[in-house]
């Protein structure tokens, strides 16, 4: 089950989790243009994410595009 956090449930991670959209899980989906986690979550996964359980976000991953470059080089 990929995790679709909505805008809204992103807003209330923030406070825990830095910035989502410098997550290499951060996409837009074209079709609704909300902003969501692609990370393959379960419910309790996702429950305890969205509630703030964490003090930080544990599937954090920083996506560096210019890294990514440099490997297909």
């Amino acid at each position: 089950m990929k995790g679709k956090v909505s805008s809204e449930g992103m807003k209330s991670m923030d406070r825990n989790t830095g910035n989502c959209e410098d997550c290499l899980y951060f996409d837009v989906d074209e079709e609704t243009d909300e902003e969501i986690c692609t990370m393959e979550l379960d419910e309790d996964e996702m429950e305890r994410l969205v509630a703030g359980r964490y003090p930080t976000c544990p599937y954090f991953r920083f996506y560096d595009e210019y890294k990514l470059v440099q490997k297909q080089n």
